[in-house]
């Protein structure tokens, strides 16, 4: 990997990080980047004007919608028509956290405290005695947003070794009562109206909020010639990043109208395919919401892309039959620590590229085509991959692979980048394997 444009990728992955310590702040800074990179935003309650009417090939276009934590932006060349497919990447924005619950503010024994619960499946003991903020989200009575942070803010501090003996025998942590953090001393404070000043409106004008914590420690590179890369929330804004460089350098050299190299070429005038980076909220709770992968935000967006370019239902039927989805979410490296949680065999390490995750129950919804095209994408990438597949005694998590293969009929492959620590307050990956990913998602948006 050349280091100049590994140096670059990553200082400014670590920029993106630091910009999307929330769902809702991911989604503001993708569309920040979209917005320069020339794509225009729509809204779901507005009509969606066909380019043209009826069927037939259409202008380029770069658009982008968002939905609450979750984005869908696609860039749809000149010659797409009623059945051109769609070659999406998809992720998501949401990471394991601590979310500020009703009456946020707790007075006990002379210190304030956040009333907070626990988001998904975090390293609980990974959050003590970290400096946090809290990001996300107000709603006023108006139904406007208010995005906000507050930068360091909150503790959650760890009892004594002098008060606990036996702690380094045996950490139990109770989520209700040891986990509530700390921001400051005395009976005096107001949680929600010092948030609501950091959004410049009143405090009792707030009527709802979707708020959760982030470790404020900065982005770094470490260890033997900087190789190692540690930051918060790589799973999984590795990904969302991956595919947000790869779209954006695709509409900057058209490489969607490019025909796959593995298909008989396009008609004449036609588009291969129309490019799509999908990023969903809530997939650390199971991604059932209306902005999660199980929601209808996919279907809805590429139903109404479809529609502009005149599909009928079987027609968009025949564009899905010849889709593919990249289902990109974080994976495991092998852990020099503990090497019996992991197969004996397929071993991933840091630094040996993106992963292709394989599971026999469909944790994962990669099968033998979606091998054929990963590397066929890693290979017009210039990049190696490695297989995954778990311990036969460990079970496999899972992503939104198979519930998008589910919900849509498309042929799905999973994949992603491989980290220590996943699902602590900061990850670790080697500085090659994120932008290994970019490329080849940027090779599988050329056509691969």
């Amino acid at each position: 990997m050349d280091a100049t444009t590994t140096d670059a990728y990553i200082d400014d992955f670590a920029r993106f990080i630091e910009a999307a310590p929330s769902s809702y702040h991911a989604v503001a800074e993708v569309a920040r980047r979209l917005d320069e990179a020339g794509f225009s935003p729509l809204d779901e309650t507005d009509e969606w004007q066909a380019t043209i009417e009826g069927a037939g090939p259409v202008a380029s276009d770069r658009r982008y919608v968002v939905r609450d934590g979750a984005i869908i932006a696609w860039l749809q060349p000149a010659g797409a028509t009623a059945t051109t497919p769609f070659r999406i990447l998809g992720s998501h924005t949401d990471s394991p956290a601590f979310k500020l619950k009703p009456k946020p503010t707790i007075s006990n024994r002379g210190w304030l405290q956040a009333g907070v619960e626990v988001y998904g499946g975090p390293l609980l003991n990974s959050w003590l005695d970290r400096e946090l903020e809290l990001a996300g989200r107000l709603v006023t009575r108006d139904g406007r947003e208010h995005l906000v942070r507050t930068g360091p803010y909150l503790r959650i501090p760890q009892l004594a070794i002098h008060l606990d003996r036996d702690v380094n025998t045996g950490l139990v942590l109770d989520k209700q009562r040891h986990l509530t953090p700390v921001f400051g001393v005395g009976h005096a404070g107001d949680l929600l109206a010092h948030l609501a000043h950091l959004a410049g409106v009143a405090a009792w004008d707030v009527a709802g909020y979707d708020l959760l914590t982030a470790d404020t420690q900065a982005p770094a590179r470490f260890g033997q010639d900087g190789e190692l890369f540690a930051a918060g929330r790589m799973d999984n804004l590795s990904s969302v990043y991956a595919g947000l460089v790869a779209l954006i350098a695709a509409a900057a050299r058209g490489a969607s109208d490019a025909p796959a190299a593995s298909d008989a070429p396009p008609a004449s005038g036609a588009a291969s395919h129309i490019s799509v980076l999908a990023a969903f909220d809530h997939e650390e709770l199971g991604s059932e919401s209306r902005s999660g992968a199980s929601g209808p935000f996919l279907d809805d967006v590429l139903t109404r892309v479809g529609a502009g370019l005149g599909a009928a239902s079987t027609e968009r039927l025949r564009a899905y039959a010849a889709s593919w989805c990249l289902s990109a979410d974080a994976g495991h490296a092998i852990h020099p620590n503990y090497p019996e949680r992991h197969d004996p065999v397929n071993a991933p390490i840091a630094g040996g590229g993106p992963l292709l995750k394989i599971n026999a129950n469909q944790r994962y919804a990669t099968d033998a085509f979606g091998a054929a095209l990963w590397a066929r994408a890693c290979e017009k990438a210039g990049v190696s991959y490695q297989e995954f597949v778990s311990n036969n005694a460990v079970p496999c998590g899972s992503t939104i692979g198979p519930l998008t293969a589910t919900r849509l009929g498309i042929r799905t492959v999973d994949v992603g980048v491989p980290l220590l620590s996943m699902h602590s307050a900061r990850e670790l990956c080697h500085v090659n394997d994120p932008v290994a990913l970019s490329a080849a998602v940027g090779a599988f948006f050329a056509g691969a």
